[in-house]
Order: structure tokens, then sequence, then C-alpha cells
């Protein structure tokens, strides 16, 4: 069992399709630099894992990691989002996730440079404690740093409000927080 990565047109649409029918969240098209894995085994797909840019400000998340307000913007990019994880509801395998994000956080750096030129150092999730827990992301090494507000982004006039979500992170490198709140960061390419 393990990560393949999505590369054709026809998986990835097939990766959409799953998505859309078996997320609680559905499929919402992402935005910049993605990548898209299906979790597989000898038998077939088991789930999918969609990774994006990371959220433009958490006040937890930036707290901990201790940046500026201008280091956040310079160096969100090297943060990347663990925007959806799906294993199929029909899928029943002991300790499947926490392996499957395990496998993730040993491929991804790796993965997302040759697909856009630079390393990340750090993975952040969100998890809704209406549904789940994050007890897979605990198993995988992950850490718990709170709860975000639920108050999101505002565009215009517009708002967007959701419950809070627990925010999981994982550092992909030792010093990630000497990268990110410095200029040290190098090999990005525009996007």
């Amino acid at each position: 069992m393990g990560l393949e990565l999505v590369a054709s047109r026809e998986a990835r649409e097939l990766w959409n399709e799953y998505v859309d029918r078996h997320h609680m969240l559905g499929y919402q098209r992402p935005f910049g630099c993605t990548l898209r894995y299906f979790i597989v085994s000898p038998r077939g797909p088991l789930g999918c894992v969609l990774l994006a840019g990371a959220a433009k400000s958490i006040g937890v998340r930036d707290a901990w990691i201790g940046w500026k307000d201008q280091q956040r913007l310079n160096n969100l990019p090297w943060v990347v989002n663990n925007t959806r994880f799906l294993i199929f509801g029909w899928v029943r395998v002991k300790h499947l996730a926490s392996h499957i994000l395990g496998q993730l956080v040993r491929r991804l750096p790796q993965d997302w440079e040759a697909h856009w030129g630079y390393r990340p150092v750090l993975l952040e999730t969100f998890v809704d404690p209406a549904h789940f827990d994050g007890i897979c992301y605990r198993a995988a090494g992950w850490t718990l740093l709170g709860k975000t507000t639920g108050r999101g982004f505002r565009r215009g006039r517009r708002a967007y409000t959701t419950t809070p979500k627990l925010i999981y992170v994982r550092p992909l490198v030792r010093n990630f927080r000497e990268g990110l709140c410095s200029s040290k960061l190098m090999g990005r390419a525009s996007t």
C-alpha cells in the first residue's frame, strides 16, 4: 500500500470524481501549486490525498512558527496544506491512515520540488472536530496546535465563516522555523 502521484488528465478526472462523491467536503477546484495522490494497493485504489497552498493567516500557527507578517507573506509557499485526505468508507485496513501520512511526509518534499521547483518545510491540515479527532495525524507524528477561530478570509464585503477546526502541523525539516522566519528560503519558481 502506498501513494501514487496523479499524473495524467484521466487520472486527475477520476481522482476529482472520487473526492466529489466520497469526501464530506466534496471536490472544489484548488488553486495555485497542488499535488494529488491516490492511495493504492494491489487490489486497487483505497483513497485520495490533495496537497495545496497553506492558509494565508492562522493565528495559532503563525504564533507557533514565530514569524512576522512580512516573513509570513514571503515564506508562506513553503507551508503546504493537506487539503483533502480520504480513505474510502468501505476500506478497512488497520493503521492505514497513519501509515499513508508517514509516507506522505517522506515523499512530499521530492515530489513537490520535481513539480514546483522548491521543497516545502512544513505541512498543515485542518480537522473538523465534529466528525474526527485527528488520531491518525497524532499517530503519524503531527502536532496539534489548537483550533482555528472559525473566522475565515474576507473578500470585499463578503466574509467566509465556519466552525473552528483543529490545526495539525508536521515539520518536514529540522530547521523549519529558522527558514520560515528568514529570507534564506530559495528555489521557488514563479507560479
